[in-house]
């Protein structure tokens, strides 16, 4: 093979770049990954809305929630605490990405859930840092499920934001309260 073909090539077609916010807490992560879904013309562009529906326990497939309960109560057997409700809770929104993150002894996580108007995709970003042999051996099987897992909940989303457009304005309001 030549060093030419080595060379990255060039497009008339300009391919998506993008940074995320995932990298400043975690800049060399354990694990990394990326899943990319075209943006539906009727849905909400707000990164905000889009965190809250993919992690959404009420709206995940049957067959997450199973393995999601399966984890709570596997995750003792190497030391590892279940999760409280708040695993996926907002922590900010930075221009077109909403930023989740948490912090355990066994590892600490951060999600961006991004919104390229532009080029219509939506991505989330996950980077992974590891803490010890809690969080390797944790970190195993998580890893095999983790893009299935992300593509399915993220592929509802998409389908789901699609059809009804203005479903934004009902999660940024106090729950309990009504659009005026």
């Amino acid at each position: 093979m030549s060093d030419e073909s080595r060379e990255p090539r060039s497009s008339s077609v300009d391919a998506p770049r993008f940074s995320s916010g995932v990298f400043v807490d975690i800049p060399r992560p354990a694990w990394a990954d990326v899943v990319v879904v075209p943006l539906p013309p009727r849905a909400t562009r707000d990164p905000e809305v889009w965190a809250r529906e993919v992690f959404s326990m009420r709206h995940v497939p049957l067959w997450v929630k199973a393995l999601f309960a399966l984890r709570q109560g596997l995750v003792g057997l190497v030391g590892v605490d279940p999760v409280g409700h708040d695993l996926f809770a907002i922590r900010s929104v930075d221009g077109e990405e909403a930023l989740l993150a948490a912090d355990d002894r066994h590892l600490d996580f951060r999600v961006g859930v991004g919104v390229d108007a532009g080029l219509n995709l939506v991505r989330v970003t996950t980077a992974v840092r590891l803490h010890g042999w809690r969080g390797r051996l944790y970190f195993i099987p998580v890893r095999l499920v983790h893009g299935p897992i992300v593509r399915a909940m993220l592929a509802r989303t998409a389908r789901r934001l699609g059809r009804r457009r203005g479903l934004d304005r009902f999660h940024l309001r106090s729950p309990g309260s009504l659009p005026g």
